[in-house]
């Protein structure tokens, strides 16, 4: 069951369309119409995404993203544009490990950093050996130059509705700063049935992109970025 569950967790978070399992849905004007099928959407009280303002400072765990492995696939699943990666990619904090599953990509950013959205986000989506779902989001800035592993994802992206094998040299490592510091809050899935219960890790710095790199992404992805939701009482801290 937990196994059956995870993987449709990771579908979802991924935005994979699971016509068996559950109704269409998209971005757009339809993101307020999401709880109509996926109740947790509208009345979950630690909805993600979010804005990030008045982190508490506390004394956090360093974040040991070990993603040693390799990208060998992407899908482009009419919702995101997905990297599938194998070998040993593994994030510990805490002392929980996780392993990292898949990455993906959102335009713009779907977090806001105190009011700031970022052009480009993307998210690293971990999963323990339990089924709980820690994500790495990393933003991306417009920069001058072109980031070098995103041109080489972009030269590989397939059309609508199908994957390739992806033969590049390429870890998901070289898509993250070397910076580590974080915030940290509970969060929920950004995409139906938008699942509580995720630990989110929001890298503080950015990476950068150019503007023709993140426009091309929009392209072929639209705005996928969900509204930012209310942060009730939880807490983020930093």
């Amino acid at each position: 069951m937990i196994r059956k569950t995870s993987v449709l967790l990771l579908a979802l978070l991924a935005g994979t369309s699971l016509s068996a399992q559950a109704a269409d849905w998209g971005y757009g004007n339809s993101t307020e119409h999401w709880s109509d099928s996926y109740p947790t959407c509208g009345l979950g009280k630690n909805q993600s995404p979010i804005n990030i303002t008045s982190a508490l400072k506390a004394n956090l765990a360093p974040l040991r993203i070990e993603y040693n492995g390799k990208i060998t696939s992407i899908t482009n699943n009419g919702h995101t544009v997905e990297a599938k990666v194998s070998g040993d990619n593994k994030l510990i904090v805490d002392g929980d490990t996780y392993t990292l599953k898949q990455f993906h990509f959102h335009t713009p950013s779907e977090n806001y950093i105190d009011g700031k959205q970022y052009p480009l986000e993307a998210h690293f989506v971990n999963m323990d050996d339990k089924g709980n779902i820690a994500v790495i989001a990393v933003m991306f800035e417009n920069g001058l130059r072109e980031n070098d592993a995103l041109s080489s994802l972009l030269k590989n992206i397939p059309t609508k509705g199908n994957t390739i094998d992806f033969t590049d040299d390429l870890s998901p490592n070289n898509l993250l700063p070397r910076e580590r510091e974080y915030y940290q809050f509970n969060g929920s899935l950004t995409t139906p049935p938008c699942t509580e219960g995720v630990r989110w890790f929001v890298l503080e710095t950015p990476q950068y992109s150019s503007k023709d790199q993140t426009e091309k992404l929009n392209q072929i992805m639209g705005n996928n970025n969900r509204p930012v939701q209310p942060i009730n009482a939880r807490i983020i801290v930093e």
